[in-house]
């Protein structure tokens, strides 16, 4: 293993946040790993390693603290996951029906029916439930103890086994014709409904991964090379580096890349999150794994495996639903005692009840329901389930959210920094205003699309797509001639035209004429003019184009939305004040930061952070070090790799509407992290004083238990409904 690399390690046999703890803490102690981050939900350590690590090494560190990991796993298939949850299911109901019978009489009772099972048939039922179906608990129990630990095993096992134990001796010792008071009901019913919990909860995660395993399902296996115009299905591992492979209409493009020949739309909608198909044709890029819609694609690979769009995509949820949140730590601190203290209380409950003078089958069911009551599941689950439900849910929206801190911090923030150009305008140049001297303003830009035929310029390519956009028929130019520093030239029937900028203006002798307050206008919004003069028969202004950087649809719904959310939105550039202040103010910003070095902007990001939680938003290289000094660094999609790694989120389509999406799916996760973790603490905060003071019994004590893990991982799941609100421009 390389040096400063990372390492997911699969674990099984973690049933808690102590296990979770336990893990941490043992492979911390590896030398050559940095930091660990074990996430029970996923049930995966990832590691941080500064030096040679041996695999092995970490395996044995987790199977001496009693569980075990697996160096190079196969990734289970949904016919195995399902295997094992029918496994689990079947599991579940024989246990149940088991121990139903056994609780019938209790169940009964209110009703004024008196009856009791004969001690034989109890113990009949009970026993497979304990030994068989409980099984699992003893094994993790014997583990914990060897590594000299507890967790919710211990816990289980110990509490289950004192009420069998108990029924046993009240059994033996009771006088031969009497029917003994006994607590199989007790244990077996807490074992079945342990078993239930950890099914639905079972379940339950599943549904967190849901969003992983639907961009895995995304991946083409095979693909059709095209090899000297013969076409052969090939495995996807086969292709290399500009190759040239087929999409044919309905299927997904197994490959980044571009396309040759060929016209089509792709749906985006589970890579990029963009709902609408996208227009593809020669030149075009295109990602693995969206789907191709009505044309034949050829394309040419630009991107295999590792290194593909989804790959890193899935590579960056991935890597947010193993992170561990800030607020997690303090789950950390008492998962680590939670569990000796709880067997303390238990103890304490067992011997008080004995001094009081309460029977002995009475101070052991009222330990019993402590030690049932206070299994830690709900607290070890409650912050990685909304971690990732969140980032899932995010994902399928187009918002990779990189880390949990980046989640955990976006909740808080009250200022966002928006670069211009890419990010609220376009980036490419428009004709944003034009006036003609005399005659039709079609004739104006007929005239210049035929000086700039052919032209790979930027400005020509705003005159050409603004002819486009009119349906105007561009002639043909004769004669073209490119004027160093200051246009071109070129002849159209009897007339010799010029477009350029002032420098030709002043050098042919001309002024603006009536055109000179439209210039002086246009020029102090910031924008580029460039003039069309015709030089014969008689030089002259035929009229003025004014190009510049127009706004992205959305920019605006996205500044007022978050003004509605009262966060201040600041605008910093490099450009000059006049396009900075025309951008401002149309849509809304009152705080303007213009010709600010790439040098100087996270500068300014450290002065805003003083006052309140900073989010930068950008997608350039010159943004990276704002993106980085931010509190959250959110790039926007199409941006450089730069600016996306610098960044805690990324934005996978270039829309400004998804910021204030990205910090509403971060509020919503963070309020069901600290709700999970509310109602975590409740549960034992209300329920172990009730279980010691003998006002619970070991079998609700068992329903409320599985109860909180159900409920917490439910919560959870609620953000899987989350879409981001549609915003429209009020203006």
């Amino acid at each position: 293993m390389s040096v400063s690399s990372t390492f997911d390690l699969p674990i099984s046999g973690m049933t808690c946040a102590s296990c979770a703890g336990r893990v941490e803490r043992a492979l911390s102690k590896v030398a050559g790993v940095d930091s660990v981050s074990v996430n029970l939900a996923n049930e995966r350590a990832h590691l941080e390693l500064s030096g040679q690590v041996d695999p092995q090494t970490l395996v044995d560190a987790v199977k001496r603290a009693g569980y075990d990991a697996e160096i190079s796993p196969v990734e289970p298939s949904a016919e195995a996951r399902s295997q094992h949850l029918n496994h689990e299911r079947l599991a579940l109901v024989l246990a149940i029906l088991l121990a139903v019978p056994l609780v019938l009489p209790m169940l009964l009772q209110p009703f004024g029916v008196h009856w009791m099972l004969p001690a034989w048939v109890q113990f009949a039922l009970a026993t497979p439930v304990q030994f068989i179906f409980g099984a699992r608990f003893y094994v993790a129990a014997f583990k914990a103890v060897r590594a000299r630990a507890g967790n919710m095993d211990l816990l289980v096992a110990l509490g289950t086994s004192a009420g069998y134990g108990l029924s046993l001796y009240e059994w033996a010792s009771a006088r031969p014709g009497s029917l003994p008071h006994l607590y199989f009901e007790a244990s077996a019913v807490v074992i079945a409904l342990v078993l239930l919990g950890k099914y639905l909860e079972s379940r339950a995660k599943r549904q967190t991964a849901s969003a992983i395993r639907a961009l895995q399902a995304l991946r083409p296996e095979r693909a059709i090379q095209v090899v000297d115009g013969q076409e052969r299905d090939v495995a996807i591992s086969a292709l290399r580096l500009n190759d040239l492979v087929l999409v044919k209409p309905g299927e997904r493009f197994p490959v980044d890349g571009e396309v040759l020949q060929g016209q089509s739309h792709a749906d985006e909608a589970l890579i990029s999150g963009e709902s609408l198909p996208v227009p593809k044709q020669p030149g075009d890029k295109v990602t693995g794994g969206a789907i191709n819609g009505e044309g034949r694609l050829l394309v040419r690979t630009q991107a295999l495996g590792a290194e593909t769009v989804l790959a890193r995509i899935i590579r960056l949820v991935e890597d947010a639903q193993a992170a561990k949140a800030p607020i997690q730590k303090l789950v950390d601190k008492v998962s680590q005692v939670f569990v000796p203290v709880v067997l303390l209380l238990a103890l304490a409950t067992l011997v008080g009840w004995w001094l009081y003078g309460a029977p002995l089958e009475v101070a052991v069911i009222n330990a019993v329901a402590v030690l049932v009551i206070a299994c830690p599941c709900a607290l070890g689950l409650a912050t990685p389930t909304a971690i990732m439900a969140g980032t899932g849910v995010a994902a399928r929206h187009g918002i990779l959210i990189k880390d949990a801190e980046a989640l955990e911090r976006a909740h808080a923030v009250a200022t966002v920094v928006f670069d211009k150009t890419g990010t609220l305008t376009s980036g490419t140049p428009r004709i944003v205003h034009f006036s003609a001297v005399e005659g039709s303003e079609d004739t104006l830009l007929q005239w210049a699309g035929a000086l700039q035929r052919g032209s790979e310029h930027p400005l020509a390519k705003a005159v050409l797509d603004t002819c486009g956009e009119r349906g105007l028929s561009v002639p043909d130019i004769r004669d073209s001639q490119a004027l160093t520093g200051r246009g071109i030239a070129g002849n159209l029937d009897e007339r010799r035209l010029a477009l350029g900028n002032r420098r030709l203006l002043e050098d042919l002798g001309l002024g603006p004429g009536a055109l000179e307050a439209s210039a002086q206008a246009w020029e102090s919004e910031g924008r580029t003019l460039s003039w069309l003069i015709e030089q014969a028969p008689a030089p002259r202004v035929l009229g003025l184009f004014a190009f510049g950087d127009t706004l992205k649809p959305g920019a605006l719904a996205a500044v007022q939305a978050l003004a509605e959310r009262h966060i201040a939105s600041h605008l910093l550039t490099g450009d000059n004040q006049g396009s900075a202040r025309v951008v401002a103010q149309a849509l809304g910003i009152a705080n303007v930061h213009a010709e600010v070095l790439p040098a100087d902007k996270s500068a300014l990001v450290e002065q805003l952070k003083a006052r309140s939680v900073v989010a930068m938003v950008g997608d350039g290289i010159n943004d990276a070090p704002a993106l980085a000094a931010a509190d959250i660094g959110i790039a926007m999609g199409g941006g450089t790799d730069v600016a996306m790694h610098a960044s805690g989120i990324t934005l996978m389509r270039g829309d400004p509407r998804l910021v204030p999406a990205a910090l509403d799916i971060s509020r919503k996760t963070y309020a069901k992290i600290r709700q999970n973790l509310f109602w975590a603490f409740v549960y034992n905060l209300i329920g172990i004083p009730l279980a010691a003071f003998g006002l619970l019994n070991p079998v609700l004590a068992g329903a409320a238990m599985a109860l909180s893990s159900v409920s917490v991982v439910s919560n959870a799941l609620l953000l899987k409904f989350w879409t981001p609100q549609p915003l429209e421009d009020k203006r």
